[in-house]
């Protein structure tokens, strides 16, 4: 089928590279079939598959000289485990450093005779230094989330240690608020605070320092105006430079050019980037050509030329250059054609000017079969990005409305935290109101309406079905949060501490009020429609026992109801696993709506 082949269609990740080593890169793909890690030396052009793991390997990098591969082993998909190397060139593999508990992964980093890497478990949050191959030690601890370089960030993390390795960024939440991090550099040796930056109700994020040995400049992003926008912070003389740049939407750092005179910036409106090039001397502002889209990272080569990850909702994930080169060709057949995104705007109850995209089976016809598909995170966005599962229902004659309601990033400071102490609300009213919108302009047929998404999508699926059951003739719940409590109880500790701060700094318990009116398990008694369910058995971020919590409330009603598990975690890395998974949701839909 077409939308199977769109599923197979081989993507990668951006290659990694040390600064060390820049022809030697790591890069992940789906090519085997499950996502695994390939090296690639550049000189010879010589690739090979690195990793064989059932469950899939998507975080890996170089070593810092190159010699050897890296990677994040998780053994059961609940995204817990240890690092791991061997050589580039293949043979035995071992635990990478000594010393390192198992557990969550907080981010690695490396620089001349160092290593620094981040673990979370059920006791804490934790920073290792390893300097010079020995054992590492702990250098910090923290009962709130501590991460190298404050993002999570995969592959060859440039904003943990320096250029030379004498200073070590963590982003921290020890002020009690994750989604407001603030920022710390230290001295990996000594363990001494050089500097701390903290903006008051706003998040900080370490992107990358200056290539430059010796030069202590850090790039971060902030939103003291209530946009994302880059700044320079120079340990050296403790001054934070805010960059100042006329545009709309979000800019954030994403490298430097190798010389430290300029840096290379992302630039996101309405879910489409584009690449700009700041000189730091002069101020200018360069636009670097790519096609409208989704660019998930880029880097600057030594010799200058930028690599980037682009996609369109039409057309698959490429690695391309700033010449529009295609830089790493896969092994695998290409995507049949896809239906392009409209980018899209509608009010919400309150008035707000609310924008998502939609997909349709042709430019005319209609009203369709609709499908909601409600983005996850909270903090996220939806975004003109491939998705073969929208494709999927486009192929199958629905509508697809992806909407960016009020939680989402990319629209602002305010927009973005218009959730915390209130989850569940304003972004079922906002799906609500496009699909309203959707009906009005005759693309939806309001009949034959189905709600569906993952993650926090599949939350808030939950809940539409049970708080608004006239509006949908059936849900699709991906890995959902059904029973809220529960759920906080079995979270990885960093999932913990976000639920915490979308909570405004309390936990679930602590909150009855609200749990009452947006806990989804409170409305299972109102539920109407069929609900398909997929759960993972080893989801740390949704977890199994709460998700099936709801399950068994919904089957005791002899609710019509269907139940898919898969055995890894919170998003299954196997092709074969996915296309199993749309197949039976279009079977359900189906047979739900015909």
């Amino acid at each position: 089928m077409t939308w199977e082949r769109r599923f197979r269609a081989p993507i990668s990740f951006l290659p990694e590279w040390s600064p060390d080593a820049p022809d030697r890169c790591v890069y992940a793909s789906n090519e085997p079939g499950v996502w695994q890690l390939h090296a690639w030396d550049l000189t010879t052009g010589e690739r090979r598959q690195v990793t064989d793991s059932a469950v899939g390997v998507v975080d890996g990098t170089p070593t810092l000289d190159g010699s050897g591969i890296v990677w994040f082993e998780d053994e059961t998909g609940d995204e817990s485990g240890r690092w791991l190397v061997e050589s580039f060139s293949g043979g035995d593999r071992r635990a990478f450093l000594d010393g390192v508990p198992h557990g969550w992964s907080e981010g690695l980093a490396q620089a001349p005779g160092i290593v620094a890497a981040g673990i979370s478990d059920r006791g804490g949050f934790a920073i290792h230094v390893s300097l010079d191959g020995g054992p590492a030690r702990e250098v910090y601890r923290s009962n709130e989330p501590v991460r190298i370089g404050s993002i999570e960030a995969r592959g060859f993390v440039r904003a943990g240690l320096s250029a030379d390795g004498s200073l070590l960024c963590v982003g921290h939440s020890e002020h009690g608020d994750l989604m407001h991090p603030a920022l710390r550099v230290v001295d990996p040796r000594s363990d001494a605070t050089v500097g701390e930056q903290l903006d008051p109700g706003t998040p900080l994020y370490a992107r990358c320092w200056s290539p430059v040995p010796g030069d202590q400049r850090l790039a971060l992003d902030h939103e003291r105006e209530g946009e994302a926008r880059p700044a320079l912070w120079d340990l050296s003389t403790g001054e934070r430079r805010d960059l100042q740049l006329e545009l709309a939407g979000e800019v954030r750092a994403e490298d430097w050019w190798p010389d430290g005179s300029a840096l290379l910036l992302r630039h996101l409106v309405e879910g489409r980037h584009r690449l700009l090039r700041f000189e730091l001397g002069t101020g200018e502002l360069q636009t670097i050509p790519t096609e409208p889209g989704v660019i998930w990272n880029a880097r600057v080569r030594p010799d200058g030329r930028v690599w980037f990850l682009h996609e369109q909702g039409h057309r698959q994930r490429r690695v391309l250059d700033d010449t529009g080169a295609e830089v790493l060709e896969l092994h695998g057949v290409p995507s049949p054609a896809a239906r392009p995104y409209e980018s899209w705007h509608f009010k919400n109850p309150r008035g707000d000017r609310v924008h998502g995209f939609f997909a349709t089976p042709g430019d005319s016809g209609g009203p369709f079969p609709v499908v909601m598909y409600v983005h996850g995170g909270p903090t996220w966005l939806d975004m003109d990005r491939w998705q073969p599962e929208v494709q999927a229902y486009v192929d199958a004659g629905f509508a697809v409305g992806m909407v960016n309601y009020r939680g989402s990033t990319g629209y602002g400071r305010e927009w973005r935290d218009a959730l915390i102490g209130d989850i569940g609300g304003p972004e079922v009213d906002d799906v609500n109101a496009g699909l309203r919108d959707l009906v009005e302009r005759g693309i939806a047929d309001p009949g034959r309406a189905v709600i569906a998404g993952y993650s926090w999508g599949g939350y808030i699926t939950l809940l539409e079905v049970g708080k608004h059951p006239d509006l949908w003739v059936c849900g699709v719940a991906g890995v959902p949060v059904g029973d809220y409590l529960s759920a906080y109880d079995d979270e990885s500790p960093l999932l913990q501490a976000y639920d915490r701060a979308l909570l405004g700094g309390r936990t679930p318990s602590d909150v009855p009020e609200l749990m009452r009116e947006r806990n989804p398990i409170n409305f299972v008694d109102d539920v109407r429609a069929p609900v398909f369910f997929m759960i993972g058995e080893n989801d740390s971020r949704c977890p199994y026992r709460q998700a099936m919590n709801y399950v068994e409330k919904l089957a005791a009603r002899d609710h019509p109801h269907e139940l898919y598990v898969f055995s890894t975690g919170h998003s299954p890395f196997d092709v074969d696993e996915r296309i199993r998974q749309v197949r039976r949701i279009l079977d359900f839909l189906d047979r739900s709506i015909g």
